[in-house]
């Protein structure tokens, strides 16, 4: 298992969709800016969470994404099998056949630590890493929004 790009940016726009959605949605361009995630990657990633309803999809105006469930149904563990699942293009290791000792002693191992990597990050919810985020004041106030109609 290897912690990418697009795994970090996609946990983080799951983390503040559920920090600043909490009253209205969260438009995409504000979330690429607050978390420096190329625009066209985070479309694309939130698109694929909509459709896997892990966030919500708001038309209009005043549209933008929100959680689809409560911020504590939501595991780390989940989004990582997402964008596994976007990335199942790229070929690893472990689906060549490689040699026997590979097969028969290396391939087991790394299994099991892919196992044990991923219980540990399903029993992580995205409330979990809110709460982490906040006591430690990564992000940041929470913004006013002001209607002027």
């Amino acid at each position: 298992m290897r912690l990418t790009k697009k795994l970090m940016f996609s946990i983080e726009a799951v983390i503040d969709i559920a920090f600043y959605s909490e009253t209205t949605p969260v438009q995409s361009q504000k979330i690429a800016a607050r978390r420096q995630i190329p625009p066209r990657y985070l479309e694309q990633v939130l698109q694929y969470f909509a459709r896997a309803k892990i966030i919500k999809s708001n038309r209009g105006p005043r549209g933008g994404y929100q959680l689809a469930r409560a911020r504590t149904e939501i595991s780390v563990g989940e989004i990582v099998r997402l964008v596994r699942q976007m990335e199942s293009s790229h070929e690893t290791y472990m689906d060549q056949e490689g040699s026997e000792l590979g097969q028969a002693v290396l391939h087991p191992i790394w299994q099991a630590l892919e196992e044990q990597a991923m219980q540990k990050l399903e029993s992580i919810s995205i409330d979990d890493l809110c709460q982490q985020a906040k006591k430690r004041d990564v992000l940041g106030p929470k913004q006013t929004h002001f209607d002027f109609i």
